[in-house]
């Protein structure tokens, strides 16, 4: 089995002993993406929209650092630290994914990290 780790300056650095994403056989695993700034490492001020709008880059530039892009994206899961945000995550998701969205689960979390408000991870098929 080929498998690499995927590694971008235009995603934040992980922040524990992962990987940003890892390519195994045509397979892109992205680990979750909190609304990080890639150029700071710190939170981006904002609400939840702001927040989900970073996350949405964050994961397309993980996506696109392994040579796919977010049409090649087959599911994502989406934890959320308030269900109360679902609209507004969901209104900003629909302008990543305007066409044929991939699958996906959306759960409340106790607490994500860095106290984020929400932080999206996401598998891929990459064509070789």
């Amino acid at each position: 089995m080929a498998r690499r780790a995927i590694l971008t300056d235009r995603a934040p650095k992980p922040i524990g002993p992962y990987s940003q994403a890892v390519l195994a056989d045509g397979w892109l695993y992205c680990s979750g993406q909190i609304p990080l700034d890639p150029e700071t490492g710190r939170m981006v001020p904002g609400d939840v929209r702001v927040q989900t709008d970073r996350v949405l880059r964050n994961l397309q530039a993980v996506v696109e650092a392994a040579g796919g892009t977010l049409q090649d994206v087959v599911k994502t899961t989406i934890f959320l630290a308030s269900m109360d945000d679902f609209p507004a995550v969901n209104a900003v998701y629909a302008s990543f994914f305007p066409a044929d969205p991939p699958a996906r689960s959306t759960v409340q979390a106790a607490r994500l990290p860095k106290d984020a408000r929400v932080e999206i991870e996401a598998v891929a098929r990459v064509a070789p």
